[in-house]
């Protein structure tokens, strides 16, 4: 019977799993290998804003919302750099544009980014759709 090399054991640890389900406005972290719980992080270009920028110019709206996008992309960068797998999915093309904010990010280098269509959904069906997703 041979004994288990603990440097083998060490070299084998366990994959960290996010799953973001977002749209333009928000974003909801789940995490599901120590504990599900949701992290919400908020766009801050909302209605009024794009409203009082469209009133000074559309450039300057475009301009405003562009920093306020990568400000929102960078926030959740921040929040799911520890991860080694992350699941992006929701009904808009953000996940798509966070994932392509990502790539260019060398902390991401190395993880896998997956994206995957998806329509508003509840906590629990997230958190089930994230649980599924991750079940290998």
């Amino acid at each position: 019977m041979k004994a288990k090399n603990p440097i083998k054991s060490i070299a084998m640890k366990t994959k960290k799993n996010v799953g973001v389900w977002m749209d333009h406005s928000k974003a909801q972290l789940i995490d599901n290998q120590t504990k599900i719980f949701h992290t919400t992080i908020h766009s801050h270009f909302n209605f009024n804003m794009k409203e009082e920028a469209m009133s000074r110019s559309e450039n300057l709206m475009h301009n405003k919302e562009q920093q306020a996008q990568d400000s929102f992309y960078k926030k959740i960068a921040d929040e799911i750099s520890t991860y080694d797998n992350v699941l992006l999915f929701g009904p808009t093309d953000a996940k798509l544009e966070l994932k392509n904010y990502l790539r260019k990010d060398e902390h991401f280098k190395n993880k896998q980014i997956i994206v995957q269509s998806a329509d508003k959904m509840t906590d629990n069906e997230k958190n089930a759709f994230v649980k599924s997703h991750f079940a290998y």
